[in-house]
């Protein structure tokens, strides 16, 4: 929360501008907790947004470390929190990754920033620039965002883990021309899609619902998506995964069940490496021969966007 492209500022949950001072800043938190309290016929989560936004703007000292990192002050101070990320510099043992996590949502994320206001953009990550622009621009930056996130949680799983990013499905599918991730390990063979909807997921009829999908059916592009590299591969799924922030989605994991003959959960950010450590409910271990087999049909099969 607070930090994704499409979410609302700590300010505007309290709902004063940026502008006020302290002490208005207080007299607004607790009217805010008064309206949005559970036992007062408030809502839950919303309650929940407001207390953590005060946590973040509580104090001169957090309000003027909140203010630098989000674009509210006047201090130029870089901050490096929508930036691409930078080369890694510990050595722990990694997952083997192949692919640009994010990169093909980045570029057009900023072709898309230039043709609305031109290519003298100083900076496109600037975050008093980013909550300018529309919100479908916003939502390419969120999920590039999104995409690298799970990346960095895959490569955390170790060496026993292999991860093939922003993989482009074969031409004539009818589906959308990437596959987030594709991440093969002990526990299975998985195909992935990172989003940042910008609100609470909603489920119907084993589809993601709601305003933040705009027209896409995610649950089905994704089910669609790993059919087809399936096919190309000749390899076999174990399952889809979509994955939300923990914000946005009301338990850790949300299984779909079978679509298609593929097996879809949904689930928690925070949650993703529990998951792909012990597999998708109903997938089966892979070891040996079958491990190295998969990895390289895969390896001679995907194009990266």
């Amino acid at each position: 929360m607070f930090d994704s492209p499409l979410s609302a500022s700590a300010y505007e949950v309290l709902g004063v501008a940026a502008t006020v001072g302290d002490e208005e800043l207080r007299r607004a938190y607790r009217l805010q907790l008064r309206r949005t309290h559970p036992d007062t016929g408030g809502d839950a989560s919303v309650f929940i947004q407001v207390q953590r936004a005060w946590e973040l703007v509580g104090t001169p000292e957090l309000r003027a470390a909140y203010d630098r990192g989000h674009g509210f002050s006047d201090d130029d101070e870089p901050w490096d929190g929508w930036r691409a990320p930078t080369a890694r510099t510990d050595t722990r043992p990694r997952a083997k990754a192949y692919g640009e996590a994010g990169g093909s949502r980045r570029r057009l994320y900023v072709a898309q920033v230039h043709a609305w206001a031109g290519s003298e953009v100083a900076d496109p990550y600037d975050p008093a620039f980013v909550r300018t622009i529309p919100r479908e621009v916003r939502r390419v930056l969120a999920n590039a965002l999104a995409e690298e996130h799970t990346a960095r949680t895959v490569a955390d799983l170790g060496m026993g883990f292999t991860a093939w990013h922003d993989v482009a499905v074969p031409a004539g599918a009818a589906a959308p021309d990437t596959l987030d991730h594709i991440v093969l390990g002990p526990s299975g063979l998985y195909g992935l899609m990172s989003a940042d909807f910008g609100e609470i997921a909603r489920f119907r009829q084993g589809e993601v619902i709601g305003s933040g999908t705009g027209s896409r059916a995610p649950v089905t592009a994704l089910v669609t998506q790993v059919r087809t590299i399936a096919r190309a591969a000749r390899v076999r799924f174990g399952g889809a995964v979509l994955v939300l922030p923990d914000d946005d989605l009301a338990q850790a994991m949300t299984p779909l069940g079978a679509i298609r003959g593929t097996t879809v959960v949904v689930v928690r950010r925070s949650a993703l490496g529990t998951l792909l450590r012990a597999g998708v409910p109903g997938s089966r271990t892979i070891g040996g021969t079958e491990l190295f087999d998969l990895r390289t049909r895969i390896q001679q099969t995907v194009r990266f966007a």
